[in-house]
C-alpha cells in the first residue's frame, strides 16, 4: 500500500469513527500531555504604553488563553540586542516605551510579571530570544549602553538590518552569557529562539563576511557550510550551557517551515519550491535535532492546503515523518492563525495533524499559535473550535527524551468535606532534585484530567455522600515534576 493511500484510509477511518471512553474503575487512568502554545511578540506596539494597561491587556489574553486550555506562553523578551526585562547588560527596549533604554513605569520587570501571572494559571512560560538581530530599521536611537554603541566591530549591516556577526566566538559567547542570566535570575521553564540566524535573502545582497571566512575557515573549502557551522557552534553552546544551569529548562527553535526543498542534490527534501532553513538562513535545524542540541522544533508552517510552493499538507506530513527517526527532540507545529482563517482551514488542518499522528507514532505533541490577539478575540470561532473539537480538556505537558528521567513522589489524597462541599485535598513531600520535585499536580475526575495546578487542594462537582455522586466521581491525583514526569496516578476510593 502506497503511503499516500495508507493515509488516506487513515483520515477516512478517523472521521468515520466515534471512540468514546468511558471511565471505570478497572481501567487504567492516564493522563492526557499536549503542548498548547502560542506566541506573544513584542512588535507592532501590543506591549507598548502605561505599565497598567499593558499589564490588563496582558491577564486578559491569558485569561482567554487559560479557558482554551493553552499551557505555554513564549513571551518575546529580547528583539534587537534589547530587553523586556531587568538586564544588567542590555538597554530596556523599545518596544516597551517608545525609546530604548528607557525603562517602564511603575518599575515594571514584564518578564517576572509574564512567569508569575502564567504560573498562577498553571501555564509555562518561555523566554522568547532572537540571538543575532541587534537593529531594525525602525529603530532610530540606540542607548549607550547597546552592543552596537559598545562593540561595533562585531555587527554588520545587511539591508536595512544590522545584526551581530555569527562568524565570532565573542558573539557566541555574549549571547549564552545575556541568556544565561535570564535563567539564572528568572524562573523561566524554557528559553525559545525564532528563526533568525543568518539574515532572509534581501535583493540579491551579499553578506558581507568573506574576510572572516579566510580569516579564519577552520577547515572549511565552502563558504556555505562555514556559515552553517558558525551556526551550529552556537546553538551546540547555547544549549550546553543552559543546561548545566537548569537540566530541567526546555530548550528549542522555531524555524522557518521548509528544512530544503527535494532536488537531485537531495531527495529527502519536501516537495516543495520555498526558500531553505539548511541553504539560505545556514541553519542545518535537522541536525541540532540528531545531535540533542534542542529539546524541541517548531517549524513555522504558516501556509494553507494547496499552497503552490509550500503545501501545508505536504510539510506537516514531512515533519511529522521525518521526525518519527529522531525521538530525542520534540516536534509542535507552529500555525498561522490569520492565514488559516482566510483559508478557512482550522479543520483540515487539525484533522490532518491528527491523522499524521496515527500513522507517524504521535510524532507531533503540539501546537504553537500566531498571532495571539486573534485567538483571544475568538476570530471567526477559531479559539471555540480549538476548546470545543479539539481541546477539549486540560492537558500536562509532554515529556523530552533529553531531560532527567526521575518520577517525582506520589501524592497522599484524601477527600474532606468544608460547609457542606467536597474537597479533593492532597499532600507529597519535596524531597529530591529541582527537576523533579512535585511542580503542578494532575487532578482527575470522572476519569478526565480536570485541571492542572500547584494549589493543593480543589472542590469537587459530585457530592460523594451520595451513591451517585461516588459513582461519578472517578478521582485522582498525579505529581509532575518540572521534568514533566509524572508520579504514579493516585485513585481516590471512599
Amino acid at each position: 500500500m502506497s503511503r499516500t493511500h495508507h493515509i488516506h484510509c487513515c483520515f477516512v477511518t478517523l472521521l468515520l469513527t466515534c471512540v468514546v471512553s468511558l471511565y471505570s474503575y478497572s481501567q487504567e487512568m492516564t493522563v492526557k500531555q499536549d503542548f498548547r502554545g502560542v506566541w506573544i511578540q513584542a512588535v507592532n506596539g501590543q506591549l507598548e504604553g502605561p505599565a497598567s494597561e499593558t499589564q490588563s491587556k496582558l491577564i486578559c489574553w491569558l485569561d482567554s488563553l487559560q479557558k482554551a486550555y493553552i499551557n505555554n506562553i513564549f513571551f518575546q523578551v529580547r528583539v534587537e540586542c534589547d530587553a523586556l526585562y531587568k538586564s544588567p547588560y542590555e538597554p530596556w527596549s523599545r518596544f516597551l516605551t517608545g525609546e530604548q533604554g528607557k525603562a517602564p513605569d511603575k518599575d515594571w520587570d514584564p518578564l517576572q510579571f509574564m512567569i508569575e501571572e502564567c504560573h498562577k494559571r498553571s501555564m509555562e512560560l518561555h523566554a522568547w530570544i532572537n540571538p543575532y538581530r541587534a537593529c531594525t530599521a525602525k529603530t532610530k536611537e540606540l542607548a549607550e549602553n547597546h552592543i552596537i554603541n559598545l562593540k561595533p566591530e562585531n555587527c554588520f549591516k545587511y539591508g536595512n538590518l544590522t545584526l551581530l556577526n555569527p562568524a565570532l566566538q565573542e558573539n557566541r559567547d555574549y549571547i549564552c552569557m545575556i541568556a544565561a542570566d535570564i535563567v539564572t535570575r528568572y524562573d523561566v521553564d524554557g528559553i525559545h529562539i525564532d528563526d533568525y540566524f543568518y539574515p532572509y535573502p534581501e535583493n540579491g545582497l551579499k553578506i558581507p563576511d568573506k574576510e572572516d571566512f579566510k580569516r579564519n575557515p577552520r577547515g572549511f573549502s565552502n563558504i556555505d557550510d562555514w556559515r552553517r557551522d558558525n551556526v551550529n557552534l552556537f546553538v551546540e553552546q547555547f544549549y550546553k550551557t543552559l543546561k548545566e544551569i537548569k537540566p530541567y529548562l526546555k530548550i528549542g527553535v522555531s524555524p522557518f517551515g521548509v528544512y530544503r526543498n527535494a532536488s537531485a542534490a537531495y531527495p529527502h527534501g519536501s516537495k516543495t519550491n520555498a526558500l531553505e532553513n539548511y541553504s539560505d538562513l545556514y541553519a542545518d535545524v535537522l541536525l541540532w535535532a540528531r545531535n540533542g542540541w534542542t529539546d524541541y522544533l517548531v517549524p513555522q508552517l504558516y501556509w494553507n492546503v494547496g499552497h503552490p510552493r509550500a503545501d501545508y499538507q505536504e510539510l506537516v506530513e514531512w515533519w511529522a515523518s521525518v521526525m518519527d527517526t529522531i525521538r530525542n527532540c520534540n516536534l509542535y507545529i507552529g500555525e498561522d492563525v490569520e492565514r488559516t482563517l482566510i483559508g478557512k482551514q482550522t479543520r483540515i488542518k487539525y484533522d490532518l495533524k491528527r491523522t499524521m499522528n496515527r500513522y507517524y507514532n504521535n510524532s507531533i505533541k503540539g501546537t504553537v499559535l500566531w498571532m495571539v490577539p486573534l485567538v483571544v478575540s475568538d476570530s471567526a470561532g477559531y479559539r471555540t473550535t480549538l476548546k470545543e473539537v479539539y481541546w477539549k480538556t486540560p492537558a500536562a505537558q509532554p515529556c523530552y527524551w533529553n531531560m532527567p528521567h526521575e518520577r517525582p513522589l506520589a501524592p497522599k489524597v484524601h477527600v474532606i468535606r468544608k460547609n457542606g462541599i467536597d474537597y479533593l485535598k492532597w499532600s507529597v513531600e519535596k524531597t529530591g532534585n529541582d527537576y523533579c520535585k512535585p511542580y503542578w499536580f494532575g487532578v482527575i475526575v470522572n476519569g478526565n484530567l480536570e485541571t492542572v495546578t500547584n494549589k493543593t487542594e480543589m472542590p469537587l462537582p459530585y457530592d460523594l455522600s451520595t451513591q451517585k455522586g461516588r459513582r461519578k466521581a472517578g478521582l485522582a491525583v498525579v505529581s509532575i515534576g518540572r521534568n514533566c514526569e509524572m508520579s504514579s496516578i493516585v485513585e481516590v476510593t471512599k
